[in-house]
């Protein structure tokens, strides 16, 4: 895994251990190992209209920081409050009543903003970077837009089914917000679940999503032990559902198969008292998952997997 910047170190390598989380996400979808194999029988294919890939708007990574055609520019100046995007509650459905705050990792604009999200700010355990730029595809298809792309497509799906959506960030400010801050608008929000939308930038060949679920952290202004258990059940029902829907296998490269990883050393996850995981969607430097990122049609499927698996966490 190439994971760069405070969120994104490399995990030290080890082996995950096989049992409860594997045969948690095999009894979560019976069908998954099917979708694995149509997955790999169709070289993970997925397009917008046929054509076999995406078209990319920009060949470098920076030049393609401006969000995708349904977001939003940045403003001119920082918004320095915790304020996140919010949808209206829903008349009716499942999760009326229910808080989903949706994090898209990184922001468009972070890459204009060098000094800014360099700055240390504390995780609790230790200090790091604010944020990132995040990493691209070989044809400069920005981690940034990927995210605020389904991050809209999810609130949309969410809002149908009666859920009040709040976002991190909304392509509404320059850079950021830090990763202390996203931490703290999930909070504040008293959310009921917290999924931060991210790619992974690992190398050619390794392929594949997994979840990030919080270890018990305690230490600091850092406490996890109260969240634990119920990010671990959100997490698995997200890859459970992300498998289903996206036909998607598992990563080849970390959690031994599982889709699964725990993490002690992320802030996002560290300063968060309510329950909450990252999703690794694929692999942007892979070619194969790279045509499934740049998809519209594929990020469609992967908001639907992400936000099934969100509605049935929440209805137990």
């Amino acid at each position: 895994m190439s994971y760069v910047g405070p969120d994104f170190e490399p995990p030290q390598p080890r082996r995950p251990r096989r049992g409860p989380l594997t045969v948690a996400l095999a009894a979560l979808v019976p069908g998954a190992l099917l979708g694995w194999v149509v997955y790999e029988t169709v070289g993970g294919s997925g397009d917008d209209g046929g054509s076999g890939r995406a078209t990319v708007r920009s060949s470098s990574p920076a030049a393609s920081g401006a969000p995708s055609d349904d977001a939003k520019k940045p403003s001119a100046s920082p918004d320095p409050t915790d304020t996140p995007s919010a949808s209206a509650p829903a008349a009716s459905g499942p999760l009326k009543g229910k808080v989903v705050v949706v994090d898209p990792g990184h922001n468009p604009g972070n890459f204009q903003h060098a000094s800014e999200i360099n700055r240390k700010v504390d995780i609790g355990t230790n200090s790091k970077e604010c944020d990132t730029t995040g990493t691209s595809t070989n044809d400069g298809y920005t981690e940034a837009r990927f995210t605020l792309d389904v991050a809209h497509r999810m609130r949309t799906l969410l809002e149908k089914q009666g859920a009040t959506v709040k976002l991190t960030q909304d392509g509404d400010r320059p850079f950021g917000p830090c990763v202390d801050e996203r931490a703290r608008i999930g909070n504040q929000a008293k959310a009921d679940a917290v999924v931060s939308i991210h790619a992974d930038g690992s190398g050619a060949g390794n392929r594949g999503f997994h979840v990030i679920l919080p270890g018990s952290v305690h230490a600091g202004a850092a406490d996890t032990r109260a969240i634990v258990g119920p990010s671990r059940d959100l997490g698995e029902h997200v890859a459970g559902r992300f498998v289903a829907v996206t036909g998607s296998a598992p990563s080849n490269y970390i959690g031994d198969g599982s889709g699964l990883v725990t993490r002690k050393d992320l802030g996002g996850l560290n300063l968060s008292t309510v329950p909450k995981v990252f999703i690794e969607c694929g692999n942007m430097r892979d070619s194969k998952d790279a045509a499934l990122l740049t998809s519209g049609a594929w990020r469609q499927k992967a908001a639907q997997g992400i936000s099934e698996g969100i509605v049935s966490f929440l209805r137990g």
